[in-house]
C-alpha cells in the first residue's frame, strides 16, 4: 500500500498483471440513474429497523409525542448533513464517500483510519447483522413460537450473502434493479402500515395521538435520555451518506446527487413518522416497548389471517439492505485500494463487466468471517460512536475546504448555516455519548487506533523489501487471472479540484509501484 497511488491505463501497457486489455473502455460505468439513485439512499436507511424495534426512540423520549418529534427533528437534521455531503460529492466527484473528503482535506492518515474503521467492522458487522435478520424472518413462519437454529439463521444468511455478491459481480445493472425492486417492496410494506393506521385513525383509534395524552410521560423527564432517544433516531437514519461512495458511477452526478438527497431524505422521514404514527393506533407504548417485533405485532393485531405479510415485508427489507450494503462497500474498498491505502487487487475491475471482483468478494468473506463470530453486536456497539464521529469530522472538513480554496468550482454551494446546524447537533450528541458511555467509546477509540501502526507499516513505509514486493505482485497476478480483472484504464475526469487533488498520477504499470 501506499499513499497517493492511483491506477491509470493510458496508451502504456501495464507490466505488472497479464491480460491488460489493448484497447480502452475498461471502467466503472455511469449506470446508476436518479431512481436508482433513490433506491440506494432509500434502501440503505430503511433496513429492519423500523419493522423490529422503532421503540428506542420511544422508550428514552418518555412519551409518544415527543418521540414523534425525535422521529421529524432528526430527519431534518440528516437531511442537513446530507445537503453538506451534496456539496462535497460535486466538489470532489470521487467514489468512496467520507473517506475520499477526509483525505483530500485532512491528509492520509485521517483517512485511512475513516478506512480501516470501516474495512475492520463497521461494514462487515453491520452486513452480518442485517444478513442474520434476514435468515431470521425467513425462517420465523417455520419456528413460529420458538427461535430458529441458530446454525440455521447463520447459514441462511451466508446464502444470502453469497448470492448478493454474485449478483453484484455479474452486473452493475442487475445489482441496482435488485435494490430498485427490493426498496419498491418495503416501502409497500411501510405504506400498507401507514394506510392501516389511517383506517385506526378512522375507526376512532387515536388515543395516543391527542395532544394530551401524546405528552403524557411514562417515564421522568431526563435531559440525558431525551438525547439518548436523538441518539437512537440519527443511527435509524443510518445510510444516508452511501451515494455518495458512488459518485463515479451517478449519471450527471451534479444532478442527481441533490436531487436524490432531495426527494430521498423527505421520503424516509414521512414514513418513519407515519409508521410510529401507525403503531399507537393499534398498541399502547407499553405494548409497543414490550414486542421484539413491532409491525409483527401490529399485522397480528390488524391483518388476521394475512399476518405473514409483515414477516416476508421484513425479510425483503432486510434482503435489498444487504444488497445495498454490499454494493456501496465495495466501492469504498475499491476507493481506498485506488489511493493506495488497502491492497491494490481491490482496485480491479472485471474486463468485461466493469464491476469491481474482488472488493465485492473481500467484503463478502469479510461478512462471512463476521457471521462465525459471536460478539457481533457487542463490536457494533462499540465503532457506532467511531461512525458518528467521522460524520462530523467530514462536514467540518466542508468548512476547512471553504477557508482553504474558496474559489474552487462548487456546481453546489449550500450556505455555511448548515454545516454550523450539523455541527452543533453532532457536538450535543458526541459530548453526550462520551459522557454516558466512556468505556464503549474509549474501546471504539482504541480499536480505530490499532491502524496508526498499519498505516505506518502499509502506507508510508515506501521502501519495503524486494521479496515482499515481488511476493504481493505475484499474489495480485495470480488474482487477476482468477477474477479476469486489470484496473481502470482511466479515471472519470473530474471537475476543477484542490492542488493535493492533482497531484502527479502514476501509471498501473509502473515497475516501481509497489504492491500491497
Amino acid at each position: 500500500m501506499e499513499e497517493g497511488t492511483r491506477h491509470r491505463g493510458g496508451s502504456e501497457k501495464a507490466t505488472d498483471g497479464p491480460e491488460q486489455p489493448a484497447q480502452g473502455g475498461v471502467g466503472l460505468k455511469k449506470e446508476i440513474g436518479l431512481l436508482s439513485a433513490c433506491g440506494i439512499i432509500v434502501g440503505n436507511i430503511i433496513g429492519s429497523g423500523i419493522f423490529v424495534s422503532p421503540k428506542g426512540v420511544l422508550e428514552n423520549a418518555g412519551s409518544v409525542g415527543l418521540a414523534l418529534l425525535v422521529w421529524i427533528i432528526t430527519g431534518i437534521i440528516t437531511a442537513v448533513g446530507a445537503l453538506c455531503y451534496a456539496e462535497l460529492g460535486v466538489t470532489i466527484p470521487k467514489s468512496g464517500g467520507d473517506y475520499s473528503y477526509v483525505k483530500d482535506i485532512f491528509g492520509g492518515l485521517a483517512g485511512f483510519l475513516r478506512l480501516w474503521i470501516a474495512v475492520l467492522v463497521i461494514y462487515p458487522t453491520n452486513q452480518a447483522v442485517i444478513a442474520l435478520t434476514f435468515a431470521n424472518y425467513v425462517l420465523y413462519p417455520l419456528f413460529p413460537t420458538c427461535l430458529a437454529p441458530e446454525g440455521g439463521l447463520r447459514l441462511l444468511a451466508g446464502v444470502c450473502l453469497l448470492l448478493l455478491t454474485w449478483v453484484n459481480c455479474a452486473s452493475v445493472r442487475w445489482a441496482t434493479r435488485v435494490q430498485d425492486v427490493f426498496t419498491a417492496g418495503k416501502l409497500l410494506a411501510l405504506v400498507l402500515i401507514i394506510i392501516m393506521g389511517i383506517v385506526q385513525i378512522c375507526k376512532g383509534h387515536y388515543y395516543w395521538l391527542e395532544p394530551r395524552h401524546a405528552f403524557e410521560a411514562f417515564v421522568p423527564a431526563d435531559v440525558g435520555l431525551v438525547a439518548l432517544a436523538f441518539l437512537q433516531g440519527s443511527f435509524a437514519y443510518g445510510g444516508w451518506n452511501f451515494l455518495n461512495y458512488v459518485t463515479e458511477e451517478l449519471v450527471n452526478p451534479s444532478r442527481n446527487l441533490p436531487l436524490a438527497i432531495f426527494i430521498s431524505i423527505p421520503l424516509v422521514t414521512f414514513v418513519y413518522v407515519f409508521a410510529n404514527v401507525a403503531y399507537v393506533t393499534a398498541m399502547s407504548p407499553q405494548e409497543l416497548l414490550a414486542s421484539n417485533a413491532v409491525a409483527v405485532t401490529f399485522g397480528e393485531k390488524l391483518l388476521g389471517v394475512m399476518a405473514w405479510i409483515m414477516p416476508i415485508s421484513v425479510a425483503l427489507s432486510t434482503f435489498g439492505g444487504v444488497n445495498g450494503s454490499l454494493f456501496t462497500s465495495a466501492r469504498l474498498f475499491f476507493a481506498g485500494a485506488r489511493e493506495g491505502h488497502l491492497p491494490s487487487v481491490l482496485a480491479m475491475i472485471h474486463v468485461k463487466r466493469c464491476t469491481p471482483i474482488p472488493a465485492l468478494v473481500f467484503t463478502c468473506l469479510s461478512t462471512l468471517l463476521m457471521l462465525v463470530t459471536s460478539d457481533i453486536y457487542t463490536l457494533i456497539n462499540y465503532v457506532g460512536f467511531i461512525n458518528y464521529l467521522f460524520y462530523g469530522v467530514t462536514v467540518a472538513g466542508q468548512v476547512v475546504l471553504r477557508w482553504r480554496q474558496p474559489h474552487m468550482a462548487r456546481p453546489i454551494k449550500v450556505s455555511l448555516f448548515f454545516p454550523a446546524l450539523y455541527l452543533l447537533f453532532w457536538a450535543f450528541l458526541l459530548v453526550f455519548s462520551l459522557w454516558s458511555e466512556p468505556v464503549v467509546c474509549g474501546v471504539g477509540l482504541a480499536i480505530m487506533l490499532t491502524g496508526v501502526p498499519v498505516y505506518a507499516l502499509g502506507v508510508a513505509w515506501r521502501r519495503k523489501p524486494p521479496a515482499l514486493r515481488a511476493g504481493l505482485a505475484a499474489l495480485t497476478r495470480l488474482t487477476q487471472k482468477l477474477c479476469g480483472v486489470v484496473y481502470p484504464e482511466a479515471e472519470p475526469e473530474p471537475e476543477p479540484c484542490s492542488a493535493e487533488q492533482l497531484e502527479p498520477m502514476c501509471h498501473a504499470g509502473d515497475p516501481e509501484r509497489p504492491h500491497a
